[in-house]
């Protein structure tokens, strides 16, 4: 799993690049902390690398989007493909976040 962020005005784009699982939560743990950290108005997670999510991964994006709540920051994912979305689906977690097509919107969300 590789992690990228990049910055448009007061959003952070988080591109996740590999299978989201447990080999990366302490990195995904400290990304988001220090994105808080730093008072943007929230995190996009830019899925459309992402070609599976495992338990440990969905756990990770719970906490993630528990902890901007926590810190009253908003979170949204972008760019999920059919299979992950598939896994969000039968887990029954479709519902717990904000999901858009494209990463434009997901940004522009925040506006």
């Amino acid at each position: 799993m590789k992690i990228r962020t990049q910055d448009y005005n007061n959003v952070t784009v988080v591109e996740l690049q590999g299978d989201l699982d447990g080999d990366f939560t302490k990195l995904l743990q400290n990304t988001v902390t220090d994105i808080i950290a730093t008072n943007k108005t929230g995190i996009v997670f830019d899925m459309s690398s992402v070609g599976f999510i495992d338990s440990q991964g969905l756990a990770q994006l719970l906490w993630a989007r528990d902890y901007c709540n926590e810190n009253k920051r908003g979170i949204r994912l972008a760019g999920i493909d059919e299979n992950c979305g598939k896994i969000l689906e039968i887990t029954r977690l479709e519902s717990e976040f904000d999901r858009y097509a494209e990463l434009s919107e997901a940004v522009k969300s925040f506006a």
